[in-house]
């Protein structure tokens, strides 16, 4: 394996991933053209709520994807169905409670994030309408998950791409032609996402070798598999409510600066999405090597990724802080209009061109961890940068008010890469007993 291979992977696997956040960056910039800054603020509060319910369960696809790459790299047909029907199964059963549960869900966010009226109004808009997607959202993770894992790479960005355009088109369509504001940026999600899973469904029927039928009770509930899935998704779950406490502080504080400077922070959580979200393409490509390997007992392709991963997460971060800093003000400039927030968003800016190398370690190892499903050491990390991340908002933003709060985000995002580091000489030892490559 070589840079040209890894490159192969990642790239698709960079496309596939970036057009999620150019989602709820298309979501932010077609209303951010509307003349109240409360439109964004509302879309903002309104996909934190949807954020912190998908992402508790975004396991599902990360642990779909290890479980499917080992079991493609072990060319063990069996296993690769049952690592399909068991996360769906979740899938189904979580997605149902969160609409029966809509409404207490609704209350209790809107209670603890506490926005002004006029955005409270709009989130809730937003969430009535997105929450009837949910069970098609998890299982939509699943398949993509299922897709990846088994290096089904180019069905895959297919089926994503498709979505999130479709959602873009919609979004545009609704808003700006039927007047729909923040209903028709939700309405878009909604039919996107139903869509999208029909055509998945058909993609795994038509694509795929294996013979589709429901595996027996006792094979899908295997004792010690299903154990070694809980730990996995359990660890992953914790990573995650780490990962959605340290959003939500941040969203609930920059809400208490006011209506302008929510919607400035909003801005720039999009684009930070789209940071993040590069380096994802990368730390799934190699979640994916790795799974190959471990599955195949290949210690060489290991020992590559890993190297690969370090190169590629430096290199990855020099290129993201070089366009958005030759292009910040005209970046900003798409998501909104409005004066008052493109000059807050500038001022607050800067912070995002040192975000890339303080996250950078942190977000694509953290695929080398997921493809060997060694992910104790992801969820300690997570922990250990969510206590960096509350000391300094605690005693950072009462000196420097919003400049304390993105402070605080990028000690987060350099504690996560730093623990994160330091558990790799274990992982090594673990894994294939190999030294650590430079």
């Amino acid at each position: 394996m070589n840079h040209r291979a890894y490159l192969a992977l990642a790239i698709p696997l960079t496309i596939s991933t970036m057009t999620t956040p150019l989602l709820g960056a298309v979501d932010t910039a077609v209303v951010g053209q509307l003349p109240d800054p409360a439109y964004i603020g509302g879309v903002a509060v309104g996909s934190i709520i949807f954020n912190t319910l998908f992402w508790l369960f975004g396991f599902l696809r990360v642990s779909t994807s290890a479980f499917a790459a080992q079991a493609n790299g072990a060319n063990d047909h069996a296993q690769g169905t049952l690592a399909l029907f068991r996360p769906f199964l979740l899938a189904v059963i979580v997605g149902l409670c969160f609409i029966l549960l809509q409404w207490p869900i609704e209350y209790a966010a809107l209670t603890l994030i506490d926005p002004d009226s006029d955005v409270s109004k709009f989130a809730a808009e937003y969430f009535r309408i997105r929450i009837w997607g949910a069970p098609f959202t998890l299982m939509n993770y699943v398949i993509l998950g299922w897709l990846m894992g088994m290096s089904k790479i180019k069905v895959s960005l297919f089926l994503q791409v498709f979505m999130n355009v479709l959602n873009m088109v919609l979004a545009i369509l609704f808003v700006h032609v039927f007047s729909w504001a923040v209903k028709g940026v939700a309405m878009a999600t909604l039919i996107a996402e139903i869509i999208a899973f029909l055509i998945g469904l058909l993609i795994l029927m038509k694509s795929s070798p294996i013979q589709w039928k429901m595996p027996a009770v006792g094979t899908l509930i295997d004792s010690h598999s299903m154990k070694k899935t809980f730990i996995v998704n359990r660890d992953l779950f914790i990573r995650t409510i780490c990962l959605l406490a340290v959003f939500n502080l941040f969203t609930a504080k920059g809400a208490s600066f006011g209506t302008e400077l929510l919607a400035a922070n909003a801005v720039l959580i999009q684009i930070h999405y789209i940071m993040a979200y590069f380096f994802d393409g990368f730390a799934n490509a190699s979640s994916i090597f790795v799974g190959k390997a471990i599955g195949s007992n290949n210690e060489k392709l290991y020992k590559k990724t890993l190297t690969l991963s370090w190169q590629w997460s430096i290199l990855s971060a020099f290129f993201i802080a070089c366009v958005y800093g030759l292009f910040q003000e005209q970046i900003i400039g798409i998501f909104t209009k409005l004066p008052r927030v493109i000059e807050l968003s500038n001022t607050y800016g800067d912070w995002l061109i040192i975000f890339p190398f303080a996250a950078c370690f942190g977000l694509v190892i953290y695929g080398v961890f997921t493809g060997a499903t060694e992910i104790v050491p992801v969820r300690n990390s997570m922990i250990y940068a969510l206590m960096a991340y509350i000391i300094v908002q605690v005693t950072a933003t009462p000196i420097w008010d919003n400049h304390g709060l993105w402070l605080a985000f990028i000690i987060f995002s350099m504690v996560r890469s730093g623990f994160l580091i330091m558990y790799i000489p274990r992982l090594n030892k673990k894994i294939f007993h190999v030294k650590q490559e430079p």
